[in-house]
């Protein structure tokens, strides 16, 4: 089963070097041990753009579809035998990033 291991921040490009080497450990940890999907870390909210194509204009607005202290700065995607499992690799990407990390199941 697939997860989404999303990191929450309070502060764009907050990471620091030691954050980021735990990281790139954490990383290669996933790999080696085949979780591993995919991961990115993504701009603050002040370079999203909502489009709201559900009218007969299509909307664009800029900025985050919600204003919030925290949001989402980066992910996992990884496969997982099951939630005890996504638990305890969310547990060590939150170790290794130094931030709070939410875990959801793919439908």
């Amino acid at each position: 089963m697939q997860y989404l291991l999303s990191v929450i921040d309070d502060a764009p490009d907050s990471a620091t070097a030691d954050e980021m080497t735990g990281i790139d450990a954490f990383n290669e940890e996933l790999q080696g041990q085949g979780h591993w999907v995919f991961a990115a870390g993504i701009g603050a909210p002040s370079t999203a753009t909502v489009v709201d194509g559900r009218g007969g204009e299509v909307l664009f607005t800029d900025g985050p579809f919600v204003e919030t202290k925290e949001w989402l700065s980066g992910f996992w995607v990884i496969e997982a035998p099951d939630l005890d499992v996504a638990l305890k690799l969310a547990a060590a990407g939150s170790k290794a990033c130094n931030r709070r990390v939410e875990v959801r199941p793919f439908l």
